[in-house]
């Protein structure tokens, strides 16, 4: 079966999402998790030693300026689940709009980011990396706030990792996300329709608020 760009976003509406078994996999198949990993948007915690390397001055984010650049980079790694058909996708849906990468600078290098699929009110995250420490956590941060500002609703996680539930996140039920899926798909949000924050600060301080 031939994977379209509009067929792949059918299936993020339906809850299901691409993997392959390795990089050099040509085949692809559905994952549909009985357990899915959520962010609930007012929960998002930023530890102590977050707040700080949010605070910092040591580096910039940017909205969709390297998308290619940030699936490589998650892809650069001994195992990875993106083959070229995916990348391929991705970036199809990236210029049509309906995919998006945040990605964290010091100086002129890329340290981290993160990249999803956007339907409705709901922000699929896809896959994230880092660099430098606490990179994809600033990453995850700013892309909280900021989907936040934009009218989300559910930001999919796909599967709760350590690491995940330590910044918030949490398991529910494949009835459960598809329930929230259904309410993000009856809204519209744009993720590009606000800017992004101003400072770490601001993004420290508008969490605490909502928190």
């Amino acid at each position: 079966m031939t994977v379209t760009p509009e067929l792949l976003l059918q299936a993020y509406r339906v809850g299901v999402f691409p993997m392959a078994e390795h990089r050099d996999d040509p085949e692809m198949f559905w994952v549909d998790p009985r357990k899915r990993g959520v962010f609930p948007l007012d929960r998002f915690h930023i530890s102590r030693s977050l707040a700080r390397a949010l605070r910092r001055d040591g580096y910039r984010v940017t909205l969709n300026t390297v998308f290619a650049e940030v699936i490589d980079a998650c892809a650069d790694r001994s195992e990875t689940w993106i083959n070229q058909e995916i990348r391929a996708l991705y970036e199809t849906l990236h210029h049509q709009g309906h995919a998006h990468s945040i990605e964290v600078w010091m100086e002129d290098r890329l340290v981290g980011g993160v990249y999803g699929v956007t339907v409705g009110a709901a922000f699929c995250g896809e896959s994230m990396f880092s660099r430098e420490r606490d990179a994809s956590k600033i990453a995850l941060a700013w892309l909280v706030d900021l989907l936040r500002r934009s009218g989300f609703i559910l930001f999919d996680t796909q599967f709760l990792t350590h690491h995940l539930a330590s910044l918030g996140a949490i398991e529910i039920t494949r009835t459960e996300y598809r329930a929230h899926l259904a309410q993000a798909l009856q809204l519209e949000a744009d993720l590009t329709r606000v800017p992004l924050a101003a400072s770490g600060q601001d993004v420290v301080q508008r969490n605490t608020q909502t928190s």
